[in-house]
């Protein structure tokens, strides 16, 4: 894998795949104890909920800018504020940097949520793809801790190392491209049957309320839809939908499908109704 030509290749894709860029009232890059992230504010609420969010791109690919487009719409769709985290990628860095990121972040919002105009006892915690693994096992870990975070959005997440996907044809996300991966990010010697790289081994009870995105052509999709069935199993709040007809990650190519403004308009709505 020459993840440095795919870095690039995936901005370069960002104009078509995304589209015009959303204006929203304020958008900050800054330090959270060491870790960047972009805060995205379009409410004028003196204290604004927040969505603090993981980005996709198989822990290796993916950053702030990518992901862009979808954090402005978020911002401006839920009124919540939006952390986006700029984690450390592999392979450079590969497990457990990004999850010491994000909770790093975590952290700091909870410290300095009031000097940037945040609540720090309404925070949801999501993320896409690679970062829907990294959203789910911050929220375990929240849990663990005695906090708890508001909700946790998951979008076409990565729930688990098994690599046991449906034959669904080239949907932009191959098979051998998720092992690749899965090797950069966790590479032999890493112990991958834990439950920060396997949530299915964790104890799902009092997790906080899901709502989890599923596209009909995505690899991913039968691990996610288990995934929230586990879940709901345990008594956890779950909304689940799959949208038909869609490809891997597609609330993110606003440009490319109709259907991702659609899915943006549910998680906006399951966010607006915790306030």
């Amino acid at each position: 894998m020459d993840h440095v030509a795919q870095r690039q290749a995936m901005l370069d894709a960002v104009p078509e795949q995304v589209g015009p860029v959303r204006a929203i009232r304020l958008v900050r890059d800054l330090d959270a104890d060491g870790v960047p992230v972009r805060l995205y504010q379009d409410s004028t609420v003196p204290s604004a909920p927040v969505l603090l969010y993981a980005h996709g791109g198989g822990w290796v690919l993916g950053d702030l800018t990518t992901h862009d487009g979808l954090c402005r719409l978020l911002a401006a769709e839920t009124g919540w504020a939006v952390l986006a985290v700029d984690y450390r990628r592999a392979p450079e860095a590969p497990f457990p940097a990004a999850f010491e990121d994000i909770d790093t972040v975590s952290g700091w919002l909870r410290r300095y949520a009031h000097q940037h105009a945040l609540d720090p006892t309404t925070v949801a915690v999501g993320g896409d793809s690679a970062g829907g693994l990294l959203a789910t096992v911050a929220a375990r870990r929240e849990r663990d801790a005695g906090r708890g975070f508001a909700a946790q959005v998951l979008i076409c997440p990565v729930t688990s190392p098994a690599m046991d996907y449906p034959d669904l044809g080239n949907d932009g996300l191959w098979p051998a491209e998720m092992a690749e991966f899965w090797d950069a990010f966790a590479p032999p010697g890493v112990d991958r049957h834990q439950p920060d790289l396997d949530p299915f081994l964790a104890d799902p009870a009092g997790l906080p309320p899901a709502v989890i995105v599923t596209a009909e052509l995505d690899i991913l999709r039968d691990e996610a839809e288990r995934y929230a069935a586990r879940l709901a199993a345990a008594g956890v709040p779950v909304i689940a939908t799959r949208y038909q007809g869609t490809f891997h990650n597609f609330p993110r190519k606003l440009a490319l499908t109709p259907h991702a403004g659609v899915a943006v308009a549910q998680i906006a709505a399951a966010l607006r109704a915790l306030t």
